[in-house]
């Protein structure tokens, strides 16, 4: 069975600890391949690697490490194909979702080519007689990062590749769950050029994390994940002394106005809230219907949901392959069962789906979409982060009951509304509590040059990935003050010289 290793120094370093993870394929239940669980010495010998390579690449010149990205991005291009076939066999998601993870992970390497503009500092003359004022970045040092398993592949690249690019070195700990496509990225960045000890992958479990949390030498520790991870991340990495951005879950509204056009809200629903199963921070998981649209919405949702074709990522025809795992099918399936007993109306339900014409997925982890209407705020339908193909559906009266709905949730990561109201639409994204608002879009997630990151329970930290807040995240600011003495003052006479 092949064994997924570290790599640390530009080289795979085999785990010495004895302890490997399960990595299956979500289509078939079976597993395919183990993974390497770090040792505290394995964290510290990367840690040890990439402290040495800061010594060069931090005073390396822009030049330099914008032409390595540039190659990177050439390289990452030639082999997305390669890379999303990974993400497919160990995520599940199906390729065309895996082709797109990839696309949107490369917008923050594009980004960070352009690192250069980023940097450029600023400049006030003559604040005082002879004195000027300058403001500069500069690099932290080494730098660390833990992904989840919903994005093995974007979302290390929202993280490193800016890291690198403003003079940094990083340590990545992706999840155990699907390591092999950050892996492959760390192969493709060493062939691109860039040097040993800039970036690092350790592999592992909450050993791992929990000594890149500690380490004295990681200056700051970038994570995405659950809102309790989150939490557990940003209080033991604060207590270390190192900066935090600790991206949790959410719990994200679709409000629908009774002067949407319902059928494109249908469709939106259904992509934003099956997409990768579900398994995403930005799915959609509530639809707040307002007034009398709420029957003629839920029907047209049920409709299509119904004609989704499910089945393994490898397939064209699917549009929706599994879940990550058994365990977390299972947890997900738990909502739907339970949630007509605590008041909600199940419409679709999709636990006990089988995959027609794939007889080696019988013990795949697919579960079917899910609809549950009428949804009380007390059920845990609607309370917690299901993070699967179950889309709630909460009925409101006015515009102002359901604005109230949707900031009373303690999550805020992203929210949406459609209509074909301008003055409702400006009022709303004024309005709402979230970091990141779609109108007539139903998953917000900003472009490279925007950051990305929640409000509330969605958030522990200040600054959001990537974009601008990205690039302050990963340096830190230097003030310089500088007088200089007049030539004159010296007797040096600045005029062209003379015979005489």
């Amino acid at each position: 069975m092949k064994t997924i290793t570290h790599w640390i120094d530009g080289k795979p370093v085999e785990g010495t600890s004895g302890r490997f993870g399960a990595v299956y394929d979500p289509a078939t239940g079976a597993q395919e391949k183990q993974v390497a669980f770090a040792t505290v010495d394995e964290v510290d010998a990367a840690v040890a690697s990439a402290k040495a390579a800061f010594e060069s690449w931090g005073q390396a010149s822009l030049a330099k490490r914008t032409a390595i990205l540039f190659k990177y991005r050439e390289l990452l291009d030639a082999h997305r194909d390669e890379i999303a076939e990974l993400i497919t066999a160990e995520h599940g998601k199906v390729h065309s979702d895996a082709l797109g993870e990839v696309a949107r992970g490369m917008e923050i390497v594009e980004l960070a080519c352009g690192i250069t503009v980023q940097l450029k500092g600023e400049l006030s003359t003559q604040v005082s007689t002879r004195v000027d004022v300058a403001s500069i970045r500069q690099p932290l040092g080494v730098v660390a990062g833990i992904t989840p398993f919903n994005f093995p592949a974007m979302v290390p690249m929202w993280m490193f590749p800016i890291a690198i690019a403003c003079g940094n070195t990083f340590v990545l700990k992706p999840s155990e769950k699907d390591p092999s496509a950050s892996y492959r990225l760390a192969e493709l960045a060493a062939e691109a050029g860039l040097p040993d000890g800039v970036l690092n992958i350790v592999q592992g479990d909450k050993v791992a994390v929990d000594r890149i949390l500690e380490h004295p030498d990681i200056e700051a520790v970038s994570f995405v994940g659950s809102t309790p991870i989150a939490k557990y991340i940003q209080l033991k990495a604060v207590e270390h002394g190192k900066r935090v951005q600790a991206l949790g879950g959410a719990k994200n509204h679709m409000l629908v106005l009774p002067d949407a056009d319902l059928d494109f809200a249908a469709d939106q629903a259904i992509n934003a809230a099956y997409g990768s199963a579900g398994e995403r921070c930005m799915a959609v998981s509530v639809v707040v219907a307002v007034g009398d649209t709420g029957d003629e919405l839920v029907g047209k949702i049920a409709e299509r949901a119904k004609n989704l074709r499910i089945g393994p990522g490898t397939d064209p025809a699917s549009e929706m392959g599994p879940l990550i795992t058994r365990e977390h099918r299972d947890k997900v399936a738990s909502y739907v069962a339970s949630a007509a007993e605590q008041g909600a109306e199940v419409v679709v339900d999709g636990t006990g789906h089988s995959v027609e014409g794939h007889p080696e997925c019988a013990a795949g982890f697919f579960l079917g979409v899910s609809l549950l209407d009428r949804v009380p705020l007390t059920a845990d339908a609607y309370k917690d982060e299901i993070f699967g193909p179950v889309l709630v559906v909460v009925r409101a009266e006015s515009y102002d009951e359901a604005i109230k709905l949707i900031n009373d949730s303690r999550w805020g990561n992203g929210t949406a509304i459609f209509t074909r109201d301008g003055g409702a639409a400006r009022r709303f994204q004024l309005e709402v509590k979230a970091g990141m608002v779609g109108v007539n879009v139903p998953i917000p997630v900003p472009v490279g040059y925007h950051s990305f990151g929640g409000w509330k329970d969605s958030l522990f930290g200040d600054l959001h990935v990537y974009g601008n807040d990205g690039v302050a995240f990963y340096t830190q600011g230097k003030v310089i003050t500088t007088r200089w003495p007049d030539p004159s003052d010296a007797g040096i006479n600045l005029g062209f010289p003379s015979h005489s």
